[in-house]
């Protein structure tokens, strides 16, 4: 049973079958939001998802990068990603007509970021995230 469906830009519906949310600035203890920072944090996400789920395509949703007019550190201008991390793995039905669909499923982890900690659902989720190209990103496994 999914946490919530999610239906694509595409028109194809996607089942949230797991969802990890964390402050995305939480634990910073020094320094200031900055790309090196965020470039560290994105990147650890992405290994985070690739360990959590192996075996299944890893998606990061580039997300939006605010410049707020703040005195620029040593290591460059602040940035600001959303608050909320989001690392979630999607499936739906099979992308290969040849794979029974009874026992096959295709998948794809996805990390993204939002402004809240909301789940995302229906079609009120990230436009971001509903416009994921499944077909091309997801890969079919073996129930």
């Amino acid at each position: 049973m999914s946490l919530t469906r999610l239906v694509l830009s595409s028109g194809r519906s996607v089942d949230l079958a797991e969802l990890r949310l964390s402050s995305t600035y939480g634990g910073m203890l020094e320094g200031y939001p900055c790309k090196p920072v965020n470039d560290m944090r994105i990147k650890g996400l992405v290994r985070a998802a690739e360990r959590a789920f192996p075996g299944t395509p890893v998606h990061l949703v580039p997300p939006p990068r605010e410049h707020p007019d703040q005195y620029a550190g040593a290591f460059g201008p602040v940035e600001i990603l959303p608050s909320v991390a989001c690392v979630g793995l999607f499936s739906s039905t099979a992308l290969d007509p040849a794979h029974d669909p009874v026992s096959y499923r295709s998948g794809l982890a996805v990390v993204w970021f939002q402004p809240t900690p909301r789940v995302p659902s229906g079609c009120d989720a990230e436009p971001t995230l509903r416009e994921l190209p499944w077909e091309r990103l997801a890969q079919d496994h073996e129930l």
